[in-house]
Parts: C-alpha cells; sequence; structure tokens
C-alpha cells in the first residue's frame, strides 16, 4: 500500500504539471488532467485507508480525504452538468462535511487529552485548516446544489482552485513534508535566497493564481 501511494503521487505530480503548463482545453490538458484525477485519488484512498484503518495519522487521513473530494468534485464540474451528477456532488458534499466535523472533533480531543491524536510528521494544527476548508467547500456545493447549474468563468473558476490547490497539497507533502528522502545538497540547497525544496511548492501556487487571475480578468473584459 506504501508503494502504491508513493509512485501514485510521483506520477500524479508530473501529471497534473503538465496538466497546469498545457494550454487549457487542450488534447495534452485533457488527458494530464485525468490522468492527475485517477492517481490522486489511488495516492489519497491509500493513504487514508492506511491512516483511518491502520490508525497510523490521524491528520494525514483528514488531508487524503479532503484532497480526493477537491479533485473529484473539480474533475466532475468540467465533465458532468449539475443535473448530471447532482447525487454523486451531494454525496462528495455529505463526505466532505463529515470529515470537516470529524477534523474538529479531533482537535478539540487534542486539546483536552494529547495522547488521543495520532499524529507522525503532521502538525495537529492542520486540522483546524482542513476541517475549516472541508466546510467552507461544503458550503458552496450546497449553493451550486441549490442552484443547479454552473457556467461560463464561475465553472472555470471551480475547477482551477480546486485542482491547483490539491497539486498544492500533492507538491507541499512530497516536496516539503518528505524532506528526508531527498540527498543532503538539495535539502540544503537554495535558489534566490529560497530552499530548493520550496520552489516547486511556490510554481504550482503561482501557476494556479496567474490562471485565475487569466480567467477572472478575462471575464471582466468580456462584452455585457
Amino acid at each position: 500500500m506504501t508503494w502504491i501511494h508513493i509512485l501514485a503521487g510521483l506520477v500524479a505530480i508530473v501529471a497534473g504539471a503538465l496538466a497546469m503548463i498545457a494550454t487549457k482545453g487542450s488534447p495534452l490538458h485533457r488527458k494530464a488532467g485525468n490522468l492527475f484525477t485517477l492517481l490522486m485519488l489511488v495516492m489519497t484512498g491509500s493513504a487514508a485507508i492506511v491512516s483511518f484503518f491502520l490508525r497510523t495519522d490521524h491528520v494525514t487521513g483528514v488531508v487524503a480525504v479532503v484532497t480526493a473530494y477537491l479533485v473529484a468534485t473539480a474533475w466532475l464540474v468540467v465533465k458532468r452538468k449539475v443535473g448530471e451528477s447532482y447525487l454523486l456532488l451531494a454525496g462528495l458534499a455529505l463526505v466532505a462535511a463529515t470529515v470537516g466535523v470529524h477534523a474538529l472533533l479531533l482537535w478539540a480531543n487534542y486539546q483536552q487529552d494529547p495522547a488521543s491524536l495520532i499524529t507522525r510528521n503532521s502538525p495537529p494544527e492542520a486540522l483546524v485548516f482542513f476541517g475549516v476548508v472541508s466546510l467552507l467547500c461544503v458550503a458552496l456545493d450546497l449553493r451550486l446544489l441549490r442552484a443547479g447549474q454552473i457556467a461560463g468563468a464561475q465553472r472555470l473558476v471551480r475547477h482551477l482552485w480546486r485542482m491547483g490547490f490539491a497539486m498544492l497539497i500533492a507538491t507541499g507533502s512530497f516536496f516539503t513534508g518528505q524532506m528526508q528522502v531527498f540527498p543532503a545538497i538539495m535539502r540544503n540547497s537554495s535558489l534566490l535566497g529560497l530552499p530548493l525544496l520550496v520552489i516547486p511548492v511556490l510554481l504550482v501556487l503561482l501557476t494556479t493564481l496567474y490562471w485565475l487571475a487569466r480567467t477572472l480578468l478575462r471575464r471582466r473584459r468580456a462584452p455585457l
């Protein structure tokens, strides 16, 4: 299971990078995006199984489920109309709400009894962050389900930020969360004053912000 998680994560990062730099809507973007989605679900699924069922790391389990949810809902918005995936979207929102509440309860229990939380390298504070993010996303999902449709820039923005956030989590988990697996020369090197292993994470963040800004500006310039 660990090797499945590692291999899926490595290839997912490569596929995600290709999807981010490719022309949006091009065959390369679509194929790389589909591969990224599939591999991210494999990676997060394996992490969730190990974390929750084998009770190895509560924080990693929460992050894995939230990431899978972000990828799935980002993929659905460009592949299916809201009406066609209504029940699936509602089910995903229910899962995200459950995990969000679970994360906050884990944090509350941790405040009372630190020994109640099983974690390895993941900071306990991540429970609050991902719990809140999950519940905020659920609120957006409920709004979408109520509207019954999404189109234009809103559809693209939903796709971009959720995929970008998932890619950011994967890249950050690999490059900065697993620094010990990299050679010492890479861990101790820097470029332009930044640690070398931090740069891929920043590139993902900047690329996501670029595409979001471009999409929003294009919407603003569109004729009424």
